[in-house]
Order: C-alpha cells, then structure tokens, then sequence
C-alpha cells in the first residue's frame, strides 16, 4: 500500500512538473510582488555586450535616476524590426532632448547577424541615431527573459520596467506611455519643461496581417521548421541535387540545382539555381547573401517582375503584389547565392 500511494504521489508530481514546463510564461510573471512598482519590476542590466555603436559604451544602471529607457530587442534582417524601426527613430528625435534613451539591443537569428560591420551598415541604412549594443550571445535577452523580435521596454526614470511590447504596433500606446513616464521624472526633478503630447503620425506600410496565410519558411537543417517540398529534405552538411516535382504543394518552397544544406542556409553549388513557392500574402521578403554578381529573376504568377543584384547578407524584397494566392518563382545565376528564409507581408 505504501509503494502505491508513493507510486501515486510521484507520477502526481510528475505531472505538476510537465504542466509548470508547458505554462505559457509571460515575462517576469513569477517575480515576487515584494519587489514590483506600480506593475513593474527593476529592469536588468546590459550584460555581455560585443560591440556599441553610436556609443562607447553605456549601462542601465548609469541611466537610472537621470532618463526614462525604451529598450528595443531587434535584429538588422527581421523584417517585423525593419517596420518598426520609423517609430523609434522619430521618437529619439521628438523625446531625446526630453530625457529618454532609446538602447538598441542588437540580438542576432542568424550567424552573419554577429557581424559588427553588417550592423553598423544597417544602423546607418535605417538612420539609427540612438546607442545600438550588440547582444551577439543572447546574455541580454535571456537576462530580461525575451523570446521575440521585436521587442520594447520601457523602463521609468526609478529603473523599473512599466510597460512591454511584442512585435509591431501599438505605437499610440508606446508614445502616450513614453510621455507620461516623462512628465512624471520633470515632476520629480521639480522641471518646468514641456512635453509634447498627442501621437505622431508616420507613413508607415500597413500590414493586413490576417491575410497573411503563409508562414515565415527557414531553410537549413538546423532552423527548418518544415514548409519543404523536396523529397530528399534538407540533410545536415550534404551536398543534394534537387528538382522541382510535377506536383506543388501550396506554403512549400522547392529547389532546383545543387545546392549545400548548411544549419541556418541553404547555399547553392552550381552557377544556376531556382526557388519556387506557392503562397498566400501581398509581399514576399527572403533573407539572403549572393557572391559578387549573383543575380536573381523573379517570376509572379508566371511573369518577370524584376531583376535583383544579391550581394550583402540582408533582407531583399522581391514582391509587393494584392493580397491573395500567387505562384513566385526566380532563377538564380552564380554560384554562391545563400538562401535562410522567406518573409511575408
């Protein structure tokens, strides 16, 4: 009798154990109540950081007392960051002279994403004014429990987290929020200074994000979460010659041509390759890297829409088509060209 109720008791705990793992948490949602503020909790500090820009180096804790920080999680090919990046340029010219700091946390997806140079060339390609850190281990990210590009935070002027964000929109919201954490550090530095109100308008592309009914696509073995068509896969570190099937199915990308299956990419062996999707969206983005004078044709609906020269390792648009069921396709030409995702918008 002992052994059963011991038995009993331990798959019960058991269970208890699964259903805590399995619990969505919300970030910080299990921090004592001891010591939150106002629905907030003290924001970590920056930690491990490779690399500043626009900065020779800055600390949250040095801010405390002295500015309201917005945190923004993002990462240069994200294109879900890209859309958000007007909002927060605008702000930092609208609100630094006001007592905000916006800290761009630079958490990369992608290996190339480390790369000092591909950061700094995308802080200047978005016209990024603000502190950029490069988070290239993800010790910042873990420290404020993140799993989202992108995400913001906004940290009062005592060094406590008051408000978060994920993904794109609420920007009304961020702005009014912005605002009144301001307002209320002015209060206690006993500041007379005016603070702008009412929310900026910024033309900005608008996302019918209900119509997007194809998922982002990763190819790699290591980053794959299905949405291949091709028989053979994607094997780890194997050289596979592919061929587009008679049959396609629709969300599934297909290759034609050699190509190497690395973790995060696909990179293509021969000096001609091609990529076929059938999806369901307006716009089409592909994360991307070409050898110099990779060029790539692009098919919508069995119709050339555009030529594009693919050098950098970065996000390039290829469609921006209406919303609804379309067939892409583009040939490849030189050998080289690194395929990791598609995008939709």
């Amino acid at each position: 009798m002992k052994r059963a109720i011991l038995f009993v008791a331990l798959v019960a705990l058991v269970v208890a154990a699964i259903v805590y793992l399995q619990e969505p948490q919300k970030e910080f949602e299990r921090v004592a109540p001891a010591v939150q503020k106002k629905n907030g909790i003290p924001a970590p500090e920056l930690a491990g950081i490779e690399g500043y820009i626009n900065t020779e180096g800055i600390k949250i804790g040095d801010l405390v007392g002295k500015k309201v920080i917005l945190i923004d999680f993002w990462t240069y090919s994200c294109i879900n960051c890209q859309r958000t990046l007007p909002y927060l340029t605008m702000w930092h010219e609208k609100y630094k002279d006001k007592g905000l700091e916006i800290i761009g946390v630079h958490s990369p997806e992608f290996e190339f994403e480390k790369k000092y140079e591909n950061v700094k060339r995308a802080v200047e390609k978005w016209n990024i004014k603000y502190p950029v850190v490069l988070d290239n281990e993800h010790q910042t990210w873990n420290a404020f429990m993140n799993r989202y590009w992108p995400h913001k935070y906004l940290i009062d002027s005592d060094g406590y987290i008051v408000w978060d964000h994920i993904g794109e929109g609420g920007y009304d919201e961020a702005e009014k929020k912005i605002q009144e954490l301001l307002k209320e550090h002015m209060n206690k530095l006993g500041m007379k200074d005016e603070i702008p109100t009412g929310v900026s308008e910024i033309k900005a592309p608008e996302v019918e994000f209900r119509k997007i009914n194809t998922p982002e696509i990763y190819l790699g073995y290591g980053f794959t979460r299905g949405n291949f068509g091709n028989k053979e896969g994607l094997p780890a570190k194997q050289e596979v010659a592919y061929s587009i099937p008679a049959q396609l199915y629709q969300n599934q990308v297909y290759l034609e041509g050699k190509w190497f299956v690395d973790s995060d990419h696909a990179r293509l062996v021969g000096d001609k390759g091609r990529v076929v999707l059938k999806y369901d969206a307006k716009n089409v983005n592909i994360v991307a890297a070409g050898a110099p004078g990779s060029e790539i044709v692009v098919f919508v609906d069995e119709k050339e829409t555009g030529k594009h020269m693919v050098k950098d390792e970065d996000l390039y648009s290829l469609v921006d088509a209406e919303y609804g069921k379309h067939a892409l396709s583009f040939e490849i030409y030189g050998s080289g060209f690194k395929l990791y995702t598609f995008t939709f918008g």
